[in-house]
């Protein structure tokens, strides 16, 4: 699926650098960069939710130890 990013002037300039750093294509970085964004947050998520839901079942046995 196609998709327009608008980038800022900066933006662009410092993708354009990453990208001749590399030696990949403006896409590729970008792509690469959005993959690891959704792969991050999507765990940090997870562990929020596993928090969440298994904190109080041992939050006792927690106060008792001082945590």
């Amino acid at each position: 699926m196609a998709m327009t990013l608008r980038l800022t002037y900066e933006e662009t300039e410092a993708l354009r650098s990453r990208a001749r750093l590399e030696g990949r294509s403006m896409q590729e970085v970008a792509r690469t960069a959005l993959r690891d964004y959704i792969e991050r947050t999507s765990r940090l998520e997870l562990i929020d939710r596993v928090l969440d839901e298994e904190l109080p079942r041992y939050a006792e046995a927690l106060r008792r130890l001082g945590m």
